[in-house]
């Protein structure tokens, strides 16, 4: 029995696949359901839940729910509280319930639009203080030139100290 159980674990994720596609299924766990009690039962189990949900049809929305609804929010907007802090808590609240007006919304994009160029354009300015403005820098080809220049003055030199060298000795 203690065998079988824990055969078992990890099963509940083959049964499933088992369930919508059998043949997939590896002879491994095939085998394993025909031979353990628990697992054939569970599988019938999922077997009979699918087929039950197959015959189950939705409900159709009522046709007048949207209207109905539209005219409750209205009333909720419409409806004003007694006394000055109910009143601006119930529009603050009705402001984030039922969002703003749809004439504010293009001016807050206008101002989310200048606070972004605004806010990039400092980062930018703020940036390039930082790095140091740097001189032009020369040719490529220039500068391999100077560079074997330098070597031939060098090579001179070397071969100014060897041959003094040799006349002294």
């Amino acid at each position: 029995m203690e065998t079988m159980n824990n055969n078992c674990a990890g099963m509940e994720s083959k049964l499933a696949e088992m369930l919508l596609d059998p043949g997939a299924a590896p002879a491994k766990v095939q085998k394993h359901v025909a031979d353990c009690e628990n697992c054939r039962k569970q599988l019938a189990d999922l077997r009979a839940t699918m087929a039950l949900m197959d015959t189950w049809k939705t409900p159709e929305p009522s046709p007048y729910f949207l209207s109905r609804l539209d005219a409750r929010m209205r009333e909720e907007r419409a409806s004003a509280p007694a006394g000055w802090p109910e009143s601006w808590i119930a529009r603050l609240r009705a402001r984030f319930a039922y969002g703003p007006s749809m004439r504010v919304r293009p001016l807050a994009a206008m101002a989310l639009t200048v606070v972004l160029f605004l806010g990039g354009g400092a980062y930018l300015g703020i940036t390039d203080w930082d790095q140091p403005v740097s001189a032009p820098g020369q040719a490529a080809v220039v500068h391999d030139l100077q560079t074997l220049d330098n070597n031939a003055q060098l090579l001179d030199q070397l071969e100014a100290m060897s041959s003094s060298n040799e006349s002294g000795d």
